[in-house]
């Protein structure tokens, strides 16, 4: 069973960072991606960045060059920095760990990013 612990999100004002942390615990899984998604009501869950153990890491085009996606397999741990915010980047974002040897994908419980003036 893995637990996931996101942390970071806020209120931001256009143009402003903010610094999303997802670490993840248990025992007995291995970790093959972290990524986050993002949502918003009404719509699908979408991929925002995804870093695939032994890949590249992927970003929606919507956020390249703007979002770095970090990865600390050591810790367990994947962090999303988000540079000039722009209001439609506002969601609840999601960490996601991908363990090949699970049934499922695991989820954190969400995180709250809001860019408003």
């Amino acid at each position: 069973q893995v637990q996931l612990v996101e942390s970071g999100g806020g209120v931001v004002q256009p143009g402003g960072s903010l610094r999303l942390s997802c670490v993840a615990s248990g025992s007995g899984f291995r970790i093959n991606a972290m990524g986050w998604y993002r949502q918003t009501p009404g719509n699908e869950r979408e991929l925002v960045a995804v870093a695939p153990l032994g890949s590249s890491t992927k970003y929606a085009q919507s956020v390249k060059g703007r979002f770095t996606l970090l990865r600390n397999s050591a810790k367990n741990a994947v962090y999303l920095e988000m540079n000039n915010l722009k209001p439609e980047d506002s969601a609840v974002y999601y960490c996601n760990v991908v363990d090949p040897g699970a049934k499922y994908d695991y989820w954190g419980q969400g995180t709250q990013v809001t860019v408003s003036s």
